[in-house]
């Protein structure tokens, strides 16, 4: 008998290319978001502009695909819980893009996975083999390596805000498995932006200044590219499974350092070069085996 061909496996192709697009979007946004930074935006104006950037080309998307019905939604208070973890989440890794060379902000991004196994344990009361403990283990060695303790050349306050980012992504993550049962991907980064408006309008209402033209240029390009990148990202979920298309996570290291090369003369130091392999590793290796496991319990599901 010929083997089933995987549901997945003809738009593996689209899929990456979607992932692909989207970290892309995401780490041009970090790099616009610094520039931002250092032309004295503050971060609560970065923040409500890529907020609310997003909304319209969220609503077209919506529009021309499934239709503004399904943006309603009987699970209001998981979307608001969803909102203020991400929200500060944002905000953490938005400051320590400000902080940080472009390069290192983003290894540590990658440890995302390596909290959301250790959340899945504490939260879930899921079950964590001793390989997944060991890639943990071995991710934050090179989260050490990386910002080493006593170096004057590492900033730990920003390595501090982007870790605290990280662990909140995990949070949210965490959240997405239960909520992506009953809400579409577009439905849920829709009511994320416009869920934030309200909290930062106020802010913006006491911080808010006038701009340049090249400022207003740089703020609504923040909004429309992570607009993009977020479109991407849950696209590309619905077309293959994310041990698929996570390699792609990584080519952001590449950005970041081209980014960082270009505009700031800056590349990632010897101890980050060090820590990030590790830190990468650590981080497939947990998708990786996630994989294995859900494919083993399938199989025992179908016996």
């Amino acid at each position: 008998m010929t083997p089933a061909i995987p549901a997945h496996a003809d738009n593996r192709p689209h899929a990456l290319a979607l992932r692909f697009l989207s970290v892309t979007a995401f780490t041009s946004m970090a790099a616009l978001i610094k520039v931002a930074s250092e032309r004295g935006v503050s971060l609560s104006e970065i923040l409500f502009w890529r907020q609310a950037g997003a909304v319209p080309i969220i609503l077209i998307w919506v529009a021309i695909g499934p239709g503004l019905a399904s943006l309603r939604t009987s699970r209001f208070r998981l979307h608001v819980g969803r909102s203020t973890l991400g929200l500060i989440s944002m905000s953490c890794m938005f400051t320590g893009v400000s902080m940080l060379p472009l390069a290192e902000s983003t290894i540590l991004s990658f440890t995302t996975p390596i909290f959301a196994t250790i959340m899945a344990a504490v939260l879930l009361h899921e079950t964590v083999g001793w390989r997944r403990w060991v890639a943990v283990l071995a991710g934050f060695a090179g989260v050490v390596i990386m910002v080493a303790p006593g170096s004057a050349h590492f900033p730990v306050l920003g390595a501090s805000f982007a870790l605290i980012a990280a662990l909140l992504s995990a949070l949210v993550l965490i959240l997405l498995r239960d909520m992506s049962k009953s809400e579409p991907p577009a439905t849920i980064a829709f009511w994320f932006s416009v869920l934030s408006l309200a909290p930062l309008g106020i802010l913006m209402l006491r911080v808010g200044t006038a701009h340049t033209l090249s400022e207003w240029m740089l703020l609504f390009a923040i909004g429309g590219i992570g607009a993009v990148g977020q479109l991407a990202m849950t696209s590309s979920l619905k077309k293959a499974p994310v041990s698929t298309v996570v390699a792609m996570d990584y080519t952001a290291l590449i950005w970041s350092t081209l980014y960082g090369a270009l505009f700031w003369s800056v590349l990632p130091t010897p101890s980050s070069l060090l820590g990030a392999p590790v830190i990468i590793a650590s981080g497939l290796f947990i998708v990786w085996r996630e994989r294995q496991l859900h494919i083993a319990r399938s199989r025992e599901i179908t016996v």
